[in-house]
């Protein structure tokens, strides 16, 4: 007999009882040293054999590891294949191994029908990425982060409630910084996936983009998960209201009044409502008497702001910065000067 068939021998002993060592090592003719390596066999393909110390003591299988098949129906099964299909769709798949062991298991489980119509999966289920946001665009050379490394090793920090040490690309500011935190959670928004924890050195929380990140290891250091902290904080994107009013203190703001109804269309955005609306100073309150309100906008980027006030129509008008007002204002009058030599 050789260790394979020995091994499966032991698993199918263990599945009526518990059973010692010494004898395991008698019923299949070797040392007790050479069934520990077999039981370390059965550790290692996933099988969960617990041991007891103690003259009752011996290996068994952990309860419940013996389950019924799982008896799904035909709706049932549809509805697990368009959920992994969705699943499987995003730029990363937090954990993506353990998902294909996962799902192996469960096909083997499944009736044939079933298994049949889980092997349609790509011609029965298609997802569609998000289109490309014309209005506030990312920087060139973001987003170039191994995404399914980030997401794998924050999972596995978090389910070991071990601390994360990663290194971030801020493209806004052109440098990169190393943060250590404690992983609390994952967030998904309009196809990226966002890191969240608490930052260790700052001492509170802390969102991240994962396609950002450049490097990321799970360290030694464990850490109590505070109950307080919860990635459900961050729904309704209530961590970008929070940024755009850090950014607005860093400066760079585009100051613009609008019109009510533009300002409607603004909030309507997923961006630009979480921007900062309302009367700012001397000149904006004296526009609000005319109907119109300030917004400010943290970028003073010309192909995120002039795009926009365009986009925004009559009414709209660009206070600041100077650079780009008059920039703005150069390419209103030369499309006036071609629209009038057209007429003429």
């Amino acid at each position: 007999m050789n260790a394979i068939e020995r091994a499966l021998g032991i698993l199918l002993l263990l599945t009526g009882g518990q059973r010692s060592a010494v004898e395991l090592a008698e019923r299949f003719g070797v040392s007790v040293r050479t069934i520990y390596r077999d039981v370390d066999r059965l550790l290692a393909l996933g099988i969960p054999v617990e041991a007891e110390r103690g003259a009752e003591g011996g290996y068994r299988l952990a309860r419940d590891y013996l389950q019924p098949p799982v008896a799904l129906t035909r709706g049932e099964t549809a509805a697990l294949l368009v959920a992994l299909a969705l699943v499987r769709g995003l730029r990363a798949t937090p954990l993506l191994s353990e998902l294909d062991a996962a799902e192996a298991k469960l096909l083997a489980s499944l009736p044939r029908a079933a298994r049949e119509l889980f092997a349609q999966g790509e011609r029965i289920v298609g997802i569609e990425c998000p289109p490309a946001d014309i209005f506030h665009p990312e920087p060139d050379g973001t987003g170039e982060g191994d995404t399914q490394l980030a997401v794998d090793r924050f999972m596995q920090g978090l389910l070991v409630s071990k601390r994360v040490r990663l290194t971030h690309e801020n493209p806004y500011r052109g440098r990169s910084a190393d943060y250590d935190m404690e992983p609390h959670g994952i967030l998904f928004d309009r196809d990226r996936w966002y890191l969240f924890g608490h930052d260790v050195d700052l001492g509170s929380e802390r969102l991240i983009r994962a396609d950002r990140v450049q490097a990321i290891e799970v360290s030694g250091f464990a850490f109590r998960p505070r109950a307080a902290l919860s990635v459900q904080s961050q729904i309704g994107r209530a961590w970008l209201s929070r940024a755009m009013r850090r950014w607005e203190g860093e400066g760079r703001v585009s100051r613009l009044l609008v019109t009510p109804e533009q300002a409607a269309r603004l909030q309507r955005d997923w961006y630009y409502r979480h921007a900062i609306f309302g009367v700012q100073d001397e000149e904006a309150a004296q526009s609000a008497a005319q109907g119109l309100l300030e917004v400010r906008i943290p970028s003073t980027e010309a192909e995120v702001i002039l795009p926009l006030v365009r986009w925004l129509g009559p009414g709209a008008r660009l206070l600041s910065p100077d650079g780009l007002r008059r920039r703005l204002a150069h390419e209103l009058a030369a499309m006036a000067a071609a629209a009038s030599a057209e007429e003429i």
